[in-house]
């Protein structure tokens, strides 16, 4: 089957409009899909919902927002990434979901301790768990009231936002922030738990911790997009088709693109992980599945109450609390103090890393040893988080990264991540996987 062609199953145009909030596509709650593809990018061509077909009928990928106009979604992503090899997922699969086995029991005993049943599908490279919270739900108010936002994103919120030049509930926007708290709290649990069963690192961000059986690889829980304004993330969509190896040519190779079939993202539904594999790699299997299975992203309000009582009972929580106890040195104060940060007493990565912000600080790699050193003499880690703002906010030929995301907002998740990661124990409890 080509491509056009699975696109073209009525099930598969159905089941996709599930995905995207509606029966129909005038019905549709998300405000835009896209290409998967960064924001920043020229290639991620949003549109209205509504737009469907014209993304089927060239056989693009296709993102929905992760912004919607009744819910509150949440997403959690979980992907094996290979620094060495890219390809390695696509050409052994088996042993790429064998490795998340510990992490997607994980995961299912934390959500089901609380009553919390996502929709769960998989792709190329890993897990995705999708759900919706409702706004007149507690979870929502709870989320709200612990959600930090920055003046500099309420600004944005205030702003008519693309494609129907409309502003972002601050309500909303402070759910999804405090949703984000929340999500590394489930991170950190599902580390916990299942880092002891797994011969890999598992992280929260994309962070090489060098040689492992196969090259520097890693499972990643990727809460990267609580880290943006919500208007400004989308996520894959079921069903959709996964281009990812052929968007980098640094995965498909001349030698094994022919070895890598077209891929999908399918619904588990009742399937186990390894049921489910044969069919996102075959796109009539995929087809035929659409049939059988349903995309519409389950109501977990009240599944969420319950995971966030865990967290406000977690030391993580105190974390976040004193993490925030602070804020950022103001711009006008930047020459007086981020700026005279002596350089010289920091080691030859911290330093280039600062003096060369773009793209150091915008890879995890960078970022953690930032962290990990300023920790080390005395700095709080919300003016590390300031620190690499200030960064941010310079021009470093940047271009229009901090005209669609925000600063502020990126360079706190960075740090209190990381820096959280470092405080919990989690970084010494991967950093045993270090080559040395």
């Amino acid at each position: 089957m080509k491509i056009r062609d699975y696109y073209r199953a009525p099930h598969v145009r159905s089941r996709m409009i599930e995905y995207l909030g509606g029966h129909s596509l005038d019905d549709a709650t998300c405000y835009y899909i896209g290409r998967c593809y960064d924001s920043i990018k020229p290639g991620f061509n949003m549109r209205r919902p509504g737009e469907l077909d014209l993304f089927l009928e060239n056989e693009w990928d296709v993102a929905r927002s992760l912004w919607d106009k009744q819910w509150l979604v949440a997403d959690l992503d979980i992907e094996y990434v290979n620094f060495d090899f890219p390809a390695e997922p696509f050409l052994d699969p088996q042993r790429t979901f064998a490795l998340q086995e510990p992490v997607q029991r994980a995961v299912d005993r934390i959500f089901t301790s609380v009553g919390i049943q996502p929709l769960h599908a998989i792709s190329g490279r890993g897990h995705h768990f999708v759900w919706r919270i409702q706004p007149m739900s507690p979870a929502f108010h709870g989320l709200v009231e612990m959600g930090r936002a920055p003046p500099s994103v309420e600004s944005m919120y205030a702003m008519a936002q693309p494609p129907d030049n409309e502003p972002v509930d601050v309500q909303l926007g402070k759910a999804f922030a405090g949703l984000g708290l929340v999500m590394e709290y489930v991170a950190h649990r599902i580390i916990s738990e299942s880092q002891p069963l797994c011969p890999i690192p598992i992280l929260p961000e994309a962070v090489d911790m060098g040689p492992q059986a196969r090259g520097k690889e890693i499972i990643v829980l990727d809460i990267s997009e609580y880290g943006d304004p919500l208007h400004t993330r989308a996520m894959r969509m079921a069903f959709s088709i996964y281009l990812k190896p052929w968007q980098r040519p640094d995965i498909l190779t001349p030698e094994i693109e022919g070895r890598v079939p077209v891929m999908v993202m399918v619904p588990t539904g009742d399937l186990d992980t390894d049921q489910v594999v044969p069919i996102m790699r075959d796109i009539d299997q995929a087809a035929e599945w659409a049939s059988e299975v349903s995309c519409l992203l389950p109501d977990c309000s009240h599944g969420m109450e319950g995971l966030l009582s865990l967290y406000r009972r977690s030391e993580l929580c105190r974390f976040h609390d004193w993490f925030y106890s602070v804020e950022h040195e103001p711009p006008e104060r930047w020459p007086f103090t981020y700026d005279r940060t002596p350089l010289d007493e920091l080691p030859p990565v911290v330093r280039y890393a600062l003096e060369h912000p773009n793209e150091a600080l915008l890879k995890p790699d960078f970022v953690r040893q930032v962290v990990g050193v300023l920790l080390e003499q005395g700095w709080h880690p919300r003016h590390i988080a300031g620190l690499i703002r200030s960064k941010y906010e310079r021009d470093y030929g940047w271009l229009n990264q901090w005209y669609v995301y925000d600063a502020s907002t990126r360079a706190d998740f960075h740090a209190r991540v990381l820096a959280g990661m470092i405080r919990m124990g989690r970084d010494q409890v991967v950093s045993q996987h270090v080559h040395v």
